[in-house]
């Protein structure tokens, strides 16, 4: 899979990751987008299977919240571009 069939850009994912956790945990996206933190997109070379990855932060209850969403998300979004 190329690049270009990466459905969504990674801002769009880390606007999907917050708007899904506001939405399913609760609180609100500023916080959310504070512990989500930036997309990093790796290349599709090298990382055939999924080419993003996130390092969250927050708190413990926030990080595992995250860790959960991103087992679903990495489903449904395995490549995303820069962006």
């Amino acid at each position: 899979a190329d690049i270009m069939s990466a459905g969504m850009v990674a801002s769009e994912l880390e606007m999907l990751l917050v708007s899904r956790l506001v939405r399913e945990v609760g609180g609100n996206a500023q916080s959310w987008r504070k512990a989500v933190g930036s997309v990093i997109v790796r290349d599709t070379k090298t990382h055939s299977h999924c080419n993003w990855e996130i390092r969250p932060a927050g708190t413990q209850a926030q990080r595992a919240a995250i860790e959960l969403l991103l087992d679903d998300v990495r489903l449904r979004h395995p490549l995303v571009a820069e962006g």
